[in-house]
């Protein structure tokens, strides 16, 4: 029932849905029945719900986290490798980074060149990788495109457990770190 609403355009990104009870008298199902469904569309990242007077559940997006997880799943499985994804996101951050460099405002440049300063600054790997995924998706956002910056997100978040385990068993840590933010700080400088 709620898919279809969605999809026939009857309820909007922001909608707030009835509640449990009258959602169950409106479609003629149980109350566990609703609250099954609604897990499954918040997993799927298609509603939110947050308790309390002023909640509720709300249609909304949240496709970035939710691709991800289930990436993540996927690779668990041995349905998607690492390297399908890696190759995977290496094309989609080209295309992102080639509408970038047409349509980035002064703004999300200087953006990206401050989180380039912030990865030099890092003091670690954990740090350092979750500020160079703020990079990318920074790009991704920057080409104004969100199906773009959810996969990046969802893409991401998939191998960064992976990436982290890798960097934090390089013995040069240090020297990596430095030419991989001047490999960021290039990027910034070619798309201006």
């Amino acid at each position: 029932y709620l898919t279809d609403q969605i999809l026939t355009h009857q309820v909007r990104p922001g909608t707030r849905l009835p509640s449990e009870r009258e959602l169950a008298e409106l479609i003629g199902v149980g109350r566990s029945a609703v609250r099954e469904a609604i897990k499954v569309l918040q997993t799927q990242g298609i509603v939110t719900s947050q308790v309390g007077q002023a909640g509720g559940t709300t249609i909304g997006s949240s496709q970035g986290a939710s691709f991800g997880r289930m990436l993540q799943l996927h690779m668990a499985l041995e349905e998607i490798s690492h390297d399908e994804l890696t190759e995977t996101r290496v094309l989609l951050e080209r295309a992102a980074t080639e509408n970038v460099a047409d349509t980035a405002s002064d703004e999300a440049l200087e953006e990206l060149r401050n989180l380039c300063e912030q990865m030099r600054e890092a003091s670690d790997t954990a740090a350092f990788n979750e500020l160079d995924t703020q990079f990318h998706v920074a790009i991704a956002q920057a080409a104004q495109n969100r199906l773009m910056r959810d996969l990046t997100i969802a893409i991401r978040q998939a191998v960064a457990a992976h990436i982290l385990r890798a960097e934090q068993a390089l013995r040069n840590w240090d020297e990596l770190q430095g030419r991989l933010v001047t490999e960021h700080l290039g990027i910034v400088d070619a798309l201006e």
